[in-house]
């Protein structure tokens, strides 16, 4: 459950070329609360958002710190904090301008700050006039400051864990003296990033899909072993861990297992990660084929080794058949 305490909004205004820095809280009624739960409900359990860990001389964190110690007010802790962020952001190429809400809030009872940054929209809106001799007239505008909708995303994020002080972070990268950066990680919070869980799933798959072909195995079968550990394995806390797929897809060639391993590693995926497991079962319950003839298949993993369902083979000529078994009806959807 969230439950928001606090919360403020700054704007970068990056062609008025300077921040515009609210000296107030925003006042939480109902509808600007609702607003900003629904964001954080959908962002904080993303499986795109990586985890870190602060370095030890982050600027940041030693501000945060102070607001901890009560040495600086909310407000005053936000604004240096949109004043670091528009100070690296500033430079960048084809930035926009972009609001930021400074959150604090309580996810599960576990005290939270929080940044949702979100560049500015442009979309149309009506608006209603009054004429000197008091007749109505509507027009459309075109307005280039509208904020995400309950159906969008914000287009990048960090919630601060105040107990333990690990960071879930989202992040876009920005071009900065002709190199790509993680702004806000690398600027902004000034803390290191692990492999988000939606990245370590697809890092896996490759890995394995490369390995076998380097064996001349098939891939197809290959990447239903891997859905098909994940899908009998996954803890019940939802933890993954990338070696052990490689040691048990590969269990019967230790050479595979050995080239599995020092991929995974050489790319940066050495820990394992903590994976929303419903969100995650649920995709590798199901295996997606689509060939080169454009017929499209989606077969349960379960059924996807078992011949009485399913069957793969090679003709003599090279081309790959597939055998569906014991079908009672078919449903055209």
């Amino acid at each position: 459950m969230v439950i928001l305490e606090k919360a403020v909004l700054h704007i970068l205004d990056f062609v008025g070329g300077e921040p515009v820095l609210s000296a107030q809280e925003l006042a939480l009624e109902d509808g600007i609360r609702e607003f900003l739960i629904k964001h954080m409900e959908k962002t904080i359990h993303s499986q795109d958002a990586k985890s870190g860990k602060f370095y030890e001389n982050s600027e940041f964190n030693g501000l945060l710190q102070e607001y901890m110690a009560q040495k600086s007010s909310f407000v005053e802790f936000s604004c240096q904090v949109a004043e670091i962020l528009y100070k690296a952001l500033a430079p960048c190429q084809d930035i926009q301008n972009t609001d930021l809400f400074v959150c604090q809030l309580r996810v599960d009872d576990v005290p939270h700050m929080a940044l949702l940054k979100c560049v500015n929209h442009q979309g149309y809106v009506h608006q209603v006039n009054v004429t000197e001799d008091g007749a109505v007239a509507t027009e459309v505008m075109n307005s280039s400051g509208l904020l995400p909708g309950n159906s969008q995303r914000m287009d990048e994020f960090a919630y601060i864990n105040l107990a333990s002080g690990e960071a879930l972070i989202k992040a876009k990268k920005y071009s900065l003296d002709g190199n790509s950066v993680f702004v806000l990680p690398e600027l902004l919070l000034e803390c290191n990033q692990t492999p988000s869980p939606k990245e370590t799933i697809k890092e896996i798959n490759k890995v394995a899909k490369k390995v076998a072909e380097a064996y001349c195995q098939d891939q197809v079968e290959t990447a239903a072993a891997v859905k098909n550990y994940i899908a009998e394995n996954l803890s019940d806390d939802g933890q993954l861990d990338p070696q052990q797929v490689g040691e048990a897809v590969f269990q019967d060639n230790p050479a595979m297992q050995a080239d599995y391993r020092q991929e995974m590693e050489n790319a940066g995926f050495r820990e394992p990660v903590v994976v929303d497991k419903e969100a995650t079962l649920k995709k590798m319950r199901k295996h997606k084929l689509s060939t080169d003839t454009g017929i499209e298949l989606v077969i349960p993993t379960e059924f996807f080794e078992n011949t009485e369902f399913v069957e793969f083979y090679k003709d003599e000529d090279g081309f790959m058949s597939i055998t569906l078994k014991n079908i009672q009806s078919i449903v055209n959807k």
